[in-house]
């Protein structure tokens, strides 16, 4: 069982890898990397206006979080 859950997590994270590299970058330059966007940006209503790599990359990330924790929990035993 724990084969298997490491392989799945392995998968995952390559599809994770795989799903970022495809995203469109929202900004360019050091901008993008400190989080200089705006306040608009973090209005509700988020999850509607994800496009649809964004919520598969959602998934993929609560997938591995999921994986991992069962994974720790697995090598506590």
């Amino acid at each position: 069982m724990f084969l298997f859950v490491s392989l799945l997590q392995i998968l995952i994270a390559v599809a994770l890898i795989g799903i970022v590299m495809l995203q469109r970058r929202k900004q360019s330059g050091f901008a993008g990397v400190s989080g200089g966007g705006t306040q608009a940006d973090m209005s509700g209503g988020q999850w509607q206006r994800l496009s649809g790599l964004s919520k598969v990359t959602v998934l993929l990330l609560a997938s591995f979080m999921v994986t991992s924790l069962v994974l720790v929990m697995m090598s506590a035993r």
